[in-house]
């Protein structure tokens, strides 16, 4: 089965003297970039919410966020004294400079430095929070289930749409290998009334350079390599999606060995029918490569 990297889940929390809300998101991604908004104060949370989360998950990019309140006096807000004195020497360091460079920078407030992640936070007044820790820790595994069923879900409706455009490829290559017979007479026949003008305007047309030529044209003009190339990728894509995710990279680059084979094919066609059916390969196979995107 494949997943999608496109998911979403959120819960709510609490514990005597906290309450919490979760929102965890995925979209797409070329990798795994894990981005985590929760608590610093909480001892070893985030280290172990980052673990958890690439445990079950590969790709993608996947925002967490945990909204903490505390219910009872320990919870009031609190400077973090460390925090505000990076900020302050950030903040000198960079009106220095621009005053070097004379640039006027607008005063900021206390509210601006207040709002600084870090600056100001939960107050609390007990230093041990491993209770708190293994609490929202073990609030978070059915979060992480729904989310990865939703992964999951969102996939399985993903395989649906991928299956139904190879057997499009597939239903298209045929029709293109069913009109080779008559592309070939068609072709035939057009060289046969170039010849015919030839004959008419020029008198040294050499019989065996002629031949050579028409064979060379012919040879040029080919698809069946297209063809077969066309056929074994979706075999390849079908095999891919049966062994289940992680898969993303490797349909994304059979879909782009698709297009190359549709280009050729239209580029070589010199056939009205051909072309038609070629275009319409590069359609589906664009379409394709959209809904590849999502795939883990």
């Amino acid at each position: 089965m494949i997943q999608s990297m496109t998911a979403f889940a959120t819960a709510k929390g609490a514990i005597p003297g906290h309450s919490w809300t979760w929102e965890l998101r995925g979209v797409n991604g070329k990798g795994l970039d894990l981005r985590l908004r929760v608590p610093d104060w909480i001892e070893g949370l985030e280290p172990a919410l980052r673990a958890r989360l690439g445990q079950g998950i590969t790709r993608g990019n996947v925002s967490l966020t945990l909204r903490l309140t505390s219910d009872d006096a320990s919870g009031q807000l609190a400077v973090n004294p460390d925090r505000l004195d990076d900020v302050l020497r950030a903040m000198a360091l960079v009106e220095d400079r621009a005053m070097a460079r004379g640039l006027s920078l607008a005063p900021a407030t206390a509210a601006d430095i207040l709002s600084l992640r870090g600056v100001l936070e939960a107050g609390t007044s007990d230093t041990d929070t491993s209770a708190l820790c293994a609490a929202i820790l073990a609030d978070f595994e059915p979060v992480l289930q729904d989310f990865l069923t939703m992964r999951v879900t969102e996939g399985a409706t993903l395989a649906k749409v991928l299956h139904a455009q190879l057997d499009e490829i597939a239903r298209l290559t045929q029709a293109a290998q069913d009109l080779l017979a008559q592309r070939s007479a068609d072709i035939a026949r057009n060289h046969q009334t170039a010849l015919g003008r030839l004959r008419d305007t020029a008198t040294d047309l050499d019989p065996a350079r002629l031949s050579q030529e028409l064979a060379l044209l012919a040879v040029k003009l080919d698809v069946t390599e297209e063809l077969d190339r066309l056929r074994a990728h979706v075999t390849a894509t079908r095999a891919l999606l049966e062994a289940g995710s992680p898969l993303g990279r490797k349909i994304d680059f059979l879909s782009q060995e698709f297009n190359r084979e549709a280009n050729t094919l239209c580029s070589k066609a010199q056939h009205a029918g051909l072309t038609e059916i070629g275009l319409s390969l590069k359609t589906v196979i664009d379409q394709m490569r959209e809904q590849v995107q999502n795939v883990e």
